[in-house]
């Protein structure tokens, strides 16, 4: 996990004062939602060893990525406010199909914002920009093989159902492109992507329950990536 240092800033230095301050109030978020992703009973639901499908990139994956690169998408670096939408802790484990935890796995993900836009040249989309949200973010796993990250609930836009996209790559990981959606979500059944996996474990595998985290300011999920590595 990636360690967040906080420099002081010198005395009469306003503008290095106030990105202090920021950091600051991002490590703080990031430590709460580490407790409370903590908190929830997750290993007693996790999914059943079902290799995760592979699924479309899609057009938007980021030519450019953000200087802010954390796993902490709803605030970015430089900037006072948060991303507009309902928060979402959303974490998990990359694992082998027997169960084993793959460690230096790189994590990434990325979604619209709350309005349905993307952050891409290629999004033609007439919906607003949010430049609190930072569209994109990776997290490298430990021994344990977990991730996490804050971001916001995924929101529908014409043609898709709610969803986040994730690719997963490392030394000795198997890289695999997929995505996530949620349960209810009435475009689910609509969905040509998510449709297009015809084994109906693997479907399951991918649609992932929502629900309220501990302390009530966010919802909470877990997604477990299942990779076939070699033998």
């Amino acid at each position: 996990m990636k360690r967040l240092l906080v420099p002081t800033p010198s005395l009469g230095d306003a503008k290095g004062l106030a990105e202090a301050r920021a950091a600051r109030r991002k490590l703080l978020a990031a430590s709460l939602a580490g407790a409370a992703l903590a908190s929830l009973p997750w290993r007693a639901r996790a999914q059943a060893r079902v290799a995760t499908p592979r699924q479309t990139a899609g057009p938007f994956y980021p030519r450019e990525f953000p200087a802010d690169g954390d796993n902490d998408l709803v605030a970015v670096r430089g900037r006072n406010g948060l991303a507009k939408g309902e928060f979402l802790l959303l974490a998990g484990a990359v694992m082998d199909v027997s169960g084993g935890p793959l460690a230096g796995a790189r994590v990434e993900i990325w979604q619209c914002n709350a309005f349905g836009r993307y952050h891409h040249p290629r999004d033609s989309s007439s919906a607003p920009l949010d430049p609190d949200f930072q569209g994109w973010g990776e997290f490298v796993t430990g021994a344990n093989g977990d991730y996490r990250f804050r971001t916001i609930k995924p929101v529908p836009y014409p043609g898709r159902t709610p969803h986040i996209h994730f690719r997963i790559s490392g030394r000795a990981v198997p890289e695999l492109v997929t995505q996530m959606y949620i349960e209810g979500e009435p475009g689910n059944e609509r969905d040509g992507v998510l449709g297009s996996i015809s084994d109906p474990r693997q479907r399951a595998a991918v649609i992932v329950r929502l629900d309220q985290a501990p302390d009530g300011k966010a919802l909470a999920g877990r997604f477990d990536i299942v990779l076939r590595t070699a033998t």
